[in-house]
């Protein structure tokens, strides 16, 4: 079964931002990798989950 692509918006809700704060880290090229469809930019779910475990903060010495 093949996943569905998900929106900027769809993205941008899930991660709790605004579209405009998804759109400047694809300028800057910190965002989650996206697909072109045609004038779309379309976000793989993997995608945005392997973004966010990139990103988690690291455990910091002697935290239990």
């Amino acid at each position: 079964m093949v996943d569905r692509l998900l929106s900027g918006q769809e993205v941008a809700d899930f991660l709790g931002v605004p579209l405009t704060t998804l759109y400047q880290w694809r300028t800057k090229g910190t965002a989650p990798r996206a697909v072109k469809v045609g004038r779309h930019l379309r976000f793989r779910q993997e995608d945005v989950d392997a973004w966010c475990d990139r990103n988690a903060d690291q455990p910091r010495a002697g935290a239990a």
